[in-house]
């Protein structure tokens, strides 16, 4: 077969070989994840040490992250800034709510209800950039949320998390920000200058980008799961429905949204996942430093629930035409 000759036949050997790349990635990343948690489960003596290393785990993503930024992606921003703070606001209104209804209804412990609203109350997941590919939704504007919601999130994670969370366990606002700050804020910024200064060996080593933050995911599950190994029996399937109502609810209310305040079908898809997947590692980390081990449990499935509904609605919407 020859190799593409017209920049046209460049660009659309391009496009099918990201296209590639992210099927395979929503097939890995989520069996990449659940052997985490296996690991975490088997070898919870030795990995249960290792939870004051999860915050370092998710400076790794969030940097990860901030290398893939451009310039571009805060140009999109200011070009549509209102479409971008509906997003932004669904995100940090329906799923800290959610969170909290969610723990209420079901009447979970102290402990897992914070880590329930903690996942609502983190901004949200990269793993949403790549399955609003898959779903032919709006990436820029699904890119542009994460981006924002991230930055806002040293602010608004705290405070979301002490208003409701604060009635099931101590909340220490301040000192979440100072982490936050730390584990998300600084690491995302450096990553946009290691790009903007590096971007020729950035864009060399782009393709194994998304594998490293697999992998440090997949730490961040085994390490989370070590530490509440004990009681997983006991707990997980009532942190496993919590999760599943917590993600449909976001995706569902996150489509609605956007359909109520008239954005087209692309638009639609792309906030439906900026508003159901959310960064769980993060919330892991939080919980892993301010509650306890079995708080941090609802991010840790939530790291892999995410990932499986993600693709499974994505390819659900690549298959449904885009009448708009």
């Amino acid at each position: 077969m020859s190799a593409p000759s017209t920049p046209q036949q460049k660009a659309e050997a391009e496009t099918a070989s990201a296209a590639r790349s992210a099927r395979i990635a929503v097939t890995i990343f989520p069996i990449l994840v659940i052997l985490g948690g296996i690991v975490g489960v088997a070898m919870s003596g030795t990995l249960k040490p290792l939870a004051p290393s999860v915050p370092w785990g998710l400076g790794v993503i969030m940097f990860l992250m901030g290398i893939t930024l451009t310039l571009g992606d805060f140009t999109r921003i200011a070009k549509r800034p209102w479409v971008v703070l509906l997003g932004t606001v669904a995100q940090f209104v329906i799923m800290p709510l959610a969170g909290w209804a969610i723990a209420k209804v079901l009447g979970l412990s102290p402990e897992l209800a914070a880590g329930v609203i903690l996942v609502g109350c983190a901004p949200g997941g990269t793993a949403s950039n790549v399955v609003t590919y898959l779903a032919k939704g709006d990436v820029a504007l699904s890119v542009s949320v994460t981006t924002v919601s991230t930055l806002l999130a040293p602010l608004l994670t705290p405070l979301l998390t002490l208003w409701l969370a604060g009635q099931y366990m101590n909340v220490s606002a301040s000192a979440m920000m100072l982490s936050i700050v730390q584990t998300v804020l600084v690491p995302v910024v450096a990553g946009i200058i290691v790009r903007a200064f590096f971007s020729r060996l950035v864009d060399y080593l782009n393709p194994i980008l998304p594998w490293l933050s697999a992998l440090a995911i997949s730490y961040i599950v085994a390490v989370v799961v070590a530490g509440s190994a004990g009681k997983l029996l006991s707990a997980g399937a009532i942190v496993l429905l919590a999760v599943i109502l917590h993600n449909c609810i976001g995706l569902s209310l996150g489509y609605g949204a956007a359909k109520v305040t008239g954005l087209n079908a692309a638009e639609r898809r792309a906030l439906s996942f900026e508003v159901g997947l959310q960064n769980s590692g993060l919330a892991a980390s939080l919980a892993t430093s301010y509650f306890s081990p079995l708080a941090a449990l609802p991010g840790a499935v939530f790291s892999v629930w995410h990932n499986v509904s993600g693709a499974v609605l994505a390819a659900f919407f690549a298959r449904r035409p885009l009448k708009d």
